[in-house]
């Protein structure tokens, strides 16, 4: 027995397509979407009445496979909690990018906001974080050769 590798990470939102567009923009493929209802799905997740949209991203080079959710039944009443790096919980997907400036140019016309400034770690990494739509947080982090 053993593990074989993170398969995808699974996010949920509202705006679907605002999601998409701005994982697009950072660079993601879609790989596919479809309509998810029924039975199945519902002992997956313990939940009933089940309808949702997914759509699976992948990064270039194939290692990597995001999935975005857009639950239409059952509602999460509470709504997007705004969270912040120190916020308990998982709360930030890292990217291994290639001209991490332009990157965050692309993505501040996608209404991405970078918390602060893009910084050098010890002459090792370029880093930042940006917030997306619905307060999805990612980091990229580009090595310096």
């Amino acid at each position: 027995m053993k593990i074989r590798r993170i398969d995808h990470v699974g996010i949920i939102v509202e705006d679907l397509a605002a999601a998409k567009a701005f994982f697009v923009e950072l660079g993601l493929k879609v790989l596919g979407e479809a309509e998810v209802e029924g039975k199945w799905v519902e002992q997956i997740i313990g939940l009933t009445d089940v309808r949702e949209t997914v759509a699976m991203l992948g990064t270039p080079d194939g290692e990597a496979t995001l999935e975005l959710v857009k639950f239409h039944t059952p509602l999460d009443e509470k709504g997007i909690q705004p969270s912040f790096a120190n916020t308990l919980g998982i709360q930030h997907i890292a990217f291994a990018v290639e001209d991490i400036e332009a990157i965050v140019a692309k993505l501040k016309k996608k209404g991405g906001e970078l918390f602060g400034e893009i910084q050098n770690y010890e002459n090792i990494y370029k880093l930042c974080y940006i917030r997306g739509p619905e307060g999805i947080i990612i980091e990229l982090a580009e090595k310096i050769n």
